[in-house]
């Protein structure tokens, strides 16, 4: 049977990153499955799912890599940051030591990623606000100086997925966007040189009617 997953004009690949249990695994769930896991187990080394969303008249594939946050799993995953184009970098409202590691994380991100890469820093359990140790403020606060995308989320109760995951693909898109008005004599599309995580539009793929689910 066919899938609308197979009808795509864009494929970006995004990267979650942050200390275990900030709630990555849930976040990328909800999002592509509408599932959230209270018994997740710790993930090891690196799972991904998809999800095919409208931006504007294109259909964007976004492939979601979900990194394990445990020290030991690290050297495994780093590959996996070539060919992202956007990363969620997560941390915990409730423990504020996994806040105090968003510097850490950012570097290893930019150290294996492209310069280009579009960037956002998630607040996730925003239903624990009782518990909460990290104020909003000062996390967006960080976020406008370091030149990211900011917002707070619940993958509990969906708060903000949604929004979280289509703000930073819309981000890409216009990026990707303008620099196909930079470039419009090139086949190709892509943030940066040699980037395989984005392709061009596949008008090939495209199906005149229904799929069958």
């Amino acid at each position: 049977m066919g899938s609308p997953e197979e009808d795509y004009n864009f494929v970006f690949k995004v990267v979650l990153i942050g200390e275990s249990g900030v709630g990555k695994t849930n976040l990328l769930s909800r999002f592509t499955r509408n599932e959230f896991n209270h018994d997740s187990r710790t993930t090891i080394g690196v799972e991904f799912s998809t999800r095919t969303i409208l931006v504007g008249d294109a259909a964007v594939k976004a492939q979601i890599w979900d990194t394990a946050g445990l020290e030991r799993y690290r050297a495994i995953t780093s590959a996996y940051y070539r060919g992202a184009v956007g990363a969620l970098v997560v941390f915990d409202i409730t423990k504020h030591q996994t806040y105090d590691v968003v510097d850490r994380w950012l570097k290893e991100l930019y150290d294996h990623a492209e310069a280009s890469i579009v960037v956002m820093l998630v607040g996730n359990k925003t239903d624990l606000a009782q518990a909460r140790e990290v104020p909003r403020e000062e996390a967006k606060m960080f976020a406008d100086n370091n030149g990211l995308l900011f917002v707070e989320t619940s993958a509990l109760d969906s708060t903000n997925v949604e929004e979280a995951f289509e703000t930073i693909l819309k981000e890409i898109f216009y990026k990707v966007q303008k620099q196909k008005q930079r470039s419009s004599q090139s086949n190709t599309v892509s943030l940066a040189s040699e980037n395989p995580a984005i392709t061009a539009p596949v008008q090939a793929e495209r199906r005149p009617c229904c799929v069958a689910l």
